[in-house]
């Protein structure tokens, strides 16, 4: 098929029908209109105030009350900085996934699978920024979470690997769990310099936006994802290095958990769509990937505190987080975007598109001596 936009449109409308066959979406033109649009563009635009402001208001709270990081040798910052500001995108985001239903249509069990789960996440986050939370309890409320998401939103098709078939089709609920799960303490593990986390919602959110709308998404489809977006830049305000407040585990364990259900969300419109959204993901999950497979060759308690990421030996070597940070956005959308787009579009296979994104992001990690012990 020769290259036209038009063209384009048509084929990908043809490809991800959004009916009611297996994940229950649709498209609903009323929901399409002008009216819509500018009312999710206010909602966001007031997303984003809303997480600004109350990102300053738990950073007084922090400080008044005494939570804060201090300076330690598994710490990547050097000045003592309150944590827990990510509340403020857990509270600013829950609201717009509630507005999303009422007001645009977003399907209301798909609301209940991100706002019950979400909740669970954050709120256990937030107890373990204020104290400790044993491991054992922490895992068992991920898993429950996900287990609540996959129940209410469905499993993640893996209909794009080669070798699958129908008779496999009971092992994508354990699948859809443990990715979910895995994506939560993913995220909490890769928020470690200033902005990195933040940043990643923005950027892997509006990638997997700009995907759902060119497959005629419906506007109220599009809407969480959009104020999820909006809730992060708000946040990113007071993140950005040098940062005036960190997010804590309850905002990373919420993002993580709010972007894996987005995906499967976009693999039940089309299965090739998951597949974007983790290439999307692809310098969060191969850095922790590799850093973890070195850790678990030398007999390290995985859950401990460390700071031997990439990301981090790379922030320290550069003596910034600046600039990590930013290569994280730039590698984002220079290699990592295109190949989704395509993978996204069906010109290329997700298993394609994910090994050739993948290979030179797990070079890099290697070469940054990712998992490898402090010298």
């Amino acid at each position: 098929m020769p290259y036209n936009p038009e063209n384009i449109y048509f084929y990908l409308m043809r490809r991800h029908r959004l009916c009611d066959v297996r994940g229950g979406y649709y498209k609903h033109e009323s929901f399409n209109s002008m009216g819509s649009n500018s009312l999710v563009l206010v909602l966001a635009f007031a997303a984003f105030l809303s997480a600004a402001a109350l990102t300053g208001k738990i950073r007084t709270y922090a400080l008044s009350a005494g939570i804060v990081d201090e300076v330690n040798a598994r710490a990547s910052h050097s000045i003592p900085t309150p944590r827990g500001g990510g509340a403020a995108i857990v509270i600013v985001a829950t609201v717009g996934f509630l507005t999303s239903t009422l007001w645009l249509g977003f399907p209301i069990r798909l609301a209940c699978g991100l706002i019950g789960g979400g909740i669970a996440v954050a709120v256990i986050g937030w107890l373990d920024d204020h104290g400790h939370v044993a491991p054992k309890i922490r895992l068992a409320t991920h898993i429950g979470a996900a287990s609540w998401a996959a129940i209410w939103i469905g499993p993640l098709p893996l209909d794009f690997l080669p070798f699958w078939n129908s008779a496999l089709e009971f092992w994508e609920w354990p699948v859809t769990v443990l990715f979910i799960a895995w994506m939560v303490n993913l995220y909490n593990f890769m928020d470690g310099i200033d902005g990195i986390a933040g940043s990643e919602a923005v950027s892997v959110g509006l990638g997997g936006t700009i995907f759902l709308g060119i497959a005629g998404a419906a506007v109220g489809m599009l809407a969480p994802s959009l104020l999820l977006i909006a809730a992060a830049l708000g946040f990113l305000i007071w993140n950005w290095p040098p940062a005036k407040i960190f997010m804590g585990d309850a905002g990373s364990g919420f993002l993580g958990f709010t972007l894996a259900t987005l995906s499967v969300i976009a693999g039940n419109v089309a299965p090739e769509l998951a597949a974007a959204w983790i290439i999307l993901l692809g310098i969060f999950v191969v850095d922790t990937g590799v850093t973890l497979a070195r850790r678990m060759l030398r007999g390290e308690r995985l859950h401990e505190a460390h700071r031997t990421h990439a990301y981090q030996r790379l922030a320290r070597h550069y003596g910034a987080h600046l600039p990590i940070t930013s290569a994280t956005i730039a590698i984002t959308w220079l290699w990592l975007f295109p190949i989704a787009f395509l993978v996204a579009i069906t010109w290329l296979s997700p298993i394609s598109g994910v090994f050739i994104a993948y290979f030179p992001l797990v070079a890099i990690a290697l070469f940054a001596g990712a998992g490898n012990l402090d010298k």
